[in-house]
């Protein structure tokens, strides 16, 4: 594959204990997006172009936990406890090189609303900070890995469309929750027609 990395950005999406076999909410074969990422992590950094990291950072009894017995929201799904601050789940996956990494950035840490996008809370409205920090760099092309293609991967590549970005899927570089069962397909599908360019 060849990346330009003039103007561009990696995205490595909650490569984190809990979505990884064994953990909370495991994604099936969630390790598996390691050793692409650290792979092309380490031409990014090698071309001095920034690696953002996402960390799912809840605390306890967050909103988006069925055990805190708070209703569902519209188009909301209740997850088991994930991520939970301080927890080994919430580590990031111990074979993910961080030394490519320029931010990490860490989402849903507010108890009352769920934050799957690395650029917007789910209320669609409150910024994770992300979109200020690529322009600011002068960022215009993303390419996006991690954890899961239909949630925070599928919500972060959409987000980064309507913000005018060019956005790239790296496929060996993700993997999906699929659930409800079909969910990775019709998210991989609107990608493609939002414009994001699987590679």
């Amino acid at each position: 594959m060849n990346i330009d990395f003039v103007k561009s950005a990696l995205l490595e999406i909650d490569v984190q204990n809990d979505f990884c076999p064994g953990g909370a909410l495991a994604v099936n074969e969630g390790d598996k997006v390691v050793a692409p990422l650290n792979k092309i992590a380490g031409s990014f950094k090698s071309a001095c172009a920034p690696v953002i990291a996402t960390q799912d950072w809840h605390p306890a009894g967050h909103c988006s936990f069925s055990s805190s017995g708070i209703p569902a929201s519209a188009g909301e799904v209740l997850w088991p406890d994930h991520c939970v601050q301080g927890t080994a789940g919430a580590d990031f996956h111990k074979d993910l090189d961080l030394k490519p990494v320029t931010l990490i950035l860490r989402k849903g840490f507010r108890p009352s609303i769920d934050s799957y996008s690395a650029f917007f809370e789910n209320d669609r409205k409150t910024s994770t900070g992300l979109a200020g920090f690529l322009k600011g760099l002068g960022i215009e092309t993303v390419y996006l890995g991690g954890l899961a293609t239909d949630y925070c991967v599928f919500f972060s590549a959409m987000d980064a469309i309507k913000l005018g970005l060019k956005v790239y899927l790296l496929l060996d570089a993700v993997r999906g929750v699929n659930y409800p069962e079909g969910s990775v397909e019709k998210a991989l599908n609107t990608m493609k027609s939002a414009g994001v360019l699987a590679v």
